[in-house]
């Protein structure tokens, strides 16, 4: 029986107050606010590594157009059926959604819908290196949170560059993608005050002209390993001094 004006009347009588009386008691009474979820967000993002966790999780670090560098987990990835598909490959371009609570860092990973697969250019052992090596570079460059749309430009514009399949465009990609992300980290030097034994004359007009024009309007010119190497060589050296770390990658590149 429902007494009214009764605190147990209101109990039994009226849901909506008994659910108030639930939620926000509970958090007075453990003396925390509630952990606030914020909504689910999507972003055009480049996936830069994945890391397993747990049994049947990943750790991915993904790089966003307009959150910049972030980290999450995505759970179940690691299983048959899940909601990511193919989608968090190496660079792969997609769509991701992600919420965040408001004391973690780490963000969960919802789902992703897949813009761009780099799968085409794996059966080029010159090619999967490179994408190593861009994911590495940018994985130690890009700072947390900062969003850096050049950089994002930067990084769809190499890897347009590289499925266009023409001859050489894996060394031009990897030279472009070298000079631009140590200009756009902000500690690329004046090339012109290095000696020819440094960098050799043509190296430096070759770095002149790629920051001028884009990648696909360089003149043409034939592109093979050797091509600016000591150029790509004098770009990776500042890097590493940047990040205080040795890349993996560049030495598995020369070696080819």
């Amino acid at each position: 029986m429902c007494v009214q004006g009764s605190l147990a009347g209101n109990l039994l009588c009226h849901k909506p107050f008994f659910a108030t009386l639930i939620v926000l008691p509970a958090a007075n009474l453990t003396g925390h606010r509630p952990l606030q979820v914020m909504p689910a967000r999507v972003s055009e993002t480049y996936v830069l590594r994945t890391y397993p966790f747990r049994e049947s999780d990943l750790i991915v670090s993904f790089f966003t157009r307009d959150q910049g560098k972030l980290r999450g987990v995505a759970y179940r990835a690691r299983k048959p059926k899940n909601s990511f598909g193919s989608g968090l490959e190496r660079l792969s371009l997609v769509n991701l959604s992600y919420s965040q609570q408001e004391t973690r860092e780490l963000v969960n990973l919802n789902s992703c819908d897949l813009l761009q697969s780099q799968f085409g250019l794996l059966n080029s052992f010159e090619a999967s290196l490179t994408l190593d090596y861009v994911a590495e570079v940018s994985e130690h460059l890009l700072p947390a949170n900062e969003p850096n749309e050049r950089y994002f430009r930067l990084m769809a514009t190499i890897l347009d560059h590289m499925h266009s399949g023409e001859p050489g465009a894996i060394w031009s990609a990897l030279t472009y993608f070298s000079l631009w992300a140590t200009r756009l980290s902000g500690f690329l030097p004046d090339l012109s005050a290095y000696s020819d034994r440094v960098l050799s004359p043509d190296s430096r007009d070759l770095a002149a002209g790629m920051l001028r024009s884009h990648i696909a309007e360089l003149p043409e010119r034939a592109w093979n390993k050797d091509t600016a190497l000591d150029l790509r060589r004098f770009l990776i050296q500042r890097m590493e001094e940047h990040v205080e770390r040795r890349f993996f990658t560049p030495p598995l590149l020369e070696a080819l």
